[in-house]
């Protein structure tokens, strides 16, 4: 999938229309159909199937749908869950550009800016279950899963499960993530994908349970590890490119303390640094070739680089320095490149400077808990996303740094500076009213 770009100076790029909020529509039928059709497929292919709790206390009344995300495939899926019931689906504005976001529109489809506080957004999402009487789907980790367990998400959803008060369905998937793993290189594996659609609360039980007691249910719904349960269930993926771009994920040399100089090709994952290779199986474990592994699991490699990051972070030497290739996006007609430019990323936040110091946008380390970065960003390059809900700035590194890396500092440096509890507590208290 790729994004409409177009070279433009900045200063063109401050002349631009801005985003201008709209209604969601109501979810067109016919087009749902037509989408249905077309997905089936993939759902073929997948041999997709899905088994469901609790779904007969939802019946036929619009739901929250809160589902995992591991790929594009996850849209395919749910209309071969939910179809022919009425979705409207939350979607990031660079998803909706062009011809497609029109189409989007008709779908149902509201836009938002990824892990940018949007309250414009919960009114959509009422006004999308109250006044067009169609379900939602969210993807609440918003970003796609890098290591196969799931993305971090904010604090606080109960708030919003409360305030809609709505049925809150879970959709977590089985060898989605496998499919198509991002780091993969849009390379499709051939992978049996399934679902399990559960109601984790009724509109009673919301009333009847704390924010704290839903979080915690929201938590465990979303408690899962995408290659233990490949691992753990002989699930055979031996394709000859199952390693490539695994550094995208695995960037640290546990051997050596080397970053951004790994580089996983075929069925191997090496470090250029000091020589050591790993083999990656058929069932997503890595064996050392010398013997000593180090991380067998990926996520547990995965977990050992961002325990690294909270360390550097902790005593001060995290810094992240780079040119980037700048692209902006104001509005759902694509993406302008405007030139080269520098990010910094420190114990303060994010800096990005370009256009010849025309551009010098600063976002602090609390602003979100997490970062919107991404491998391969429409078939552009990796990405560091930041920005606000008029602009959002979206940064090519040049050099061999770590998107990765960024993304766990974001979160970890997001933990140690983030509110007092007591402080949270009152917001909480202040949006339930």
């Amino acid at each position: 999938m790729k994004i409409n770009t177009k070279k433009m100076s900045y200063e063109d790029v401050l002349k631009l229309p801005r985003l201008q909020h709209k209604k969601p529509m109501k979810p067109q039928g016919w087009l749902a159909t037509i989408v249905r059709v077309a997905v089936a497929p993939t759902l073929w292919k997948t041999k997709f199937s899905y088994t469901t709790e609790r779904m007969e206390l939802v019946k036929d009344q619009p739901c929250l749908i809160l589902m995992n995300h591991s790929s594009f495939t996850d849209m395919k899926l749910a209309y071969g869950i939910f179809y022919p019931r009425k979705m409207g689906i939350v979607t990031s504005v660079d998803a909706m550009t062009g011809i497609l976001g029109k189409l989007m529109r008709l779908l149902g489809c509201t836009p938002t800016h990824k892990f940018v506080t949007d309250m414009s957004l919960i009114r959509d999402i009422e006004y999308m279950l109250k006044e067009n009487k169609s379900s939602v789907l969210m993807y609440p980790e918003a970003g796609y899963s890098f290591d196969g367990r799931a993305t971090t998400m904010p604090r606080g959803l109960g708030i919003l499960m409360k305030r809609l008060g709505v049925p809150v369905v879970t959709v977590i998937t089985q060898g989605a993530f496998h499919r198509d793993p991002l780091y993969n290189m849009l390379q499709i594996r051939d992978v049996k994908v399934s679902a399990h659609v559960k109601c984790i609360a009724t509109p009673e039980e919301l009333k009847e349970k704390s924010v704290a007691e839903l979080d915690a249910l929201l938590e465990e719904s979303f408690s899962f590890d995408n290659f233990a349960w490949q691992r753990d269930n002989k699930i055979s993926i031996d394709v000859p490119f199952r390693a490539d771009g695994l550094h995208r994920i695995l960037y640290k040399c546990p051997h050596c303390g080397v970053e951004n100089r790994m580089e996983g090709k075929g069925i191997h994952l090496c470090c250029h640094a000091c020589g050591k290779q790993w083999t990656m199986d058929e069932y997503g474990q890595l064996a050392a070739d010398d013997g000593n592994t180090e991380y067998a699991h990926i996520p547990d490699w995965y977990q050992w680089q961002r325990d690294c990051v909270r360390e550097e972070l902790e005593n001060g030497t995290y810094h992240l320095d780079t040119d980037v290739e700048i692209a902006i996006q104001v509005n759902l007609d694509g993406v302008c490149m405007i030139g080269d430019g520098r990010l910094t990323h420190s114990l303060d936040g994010f800096r990005l400077l370009g256009a010849d110091g025309a551009l010098d946008y600063t976002q602090s380390a609390t602003f979100s808990h997490t970062l919107y970065s991404d491998y391969y960003w429409y078939e552009i390059g990796d990405v560091i996303g930041i920005g606000d809900n008029e602009f959002s700035y979206f940064c090519f590194p040049k050099e061999n740094i770590s998107v990765t890396k960024a993304r766990l500092a974001t979160e970890e440096l997001y933990k140690m500076k983030k509110p007092r509890r007591k402080r949270r507590e009152l917001t909480e208290k202040a949006a339930l009213q």
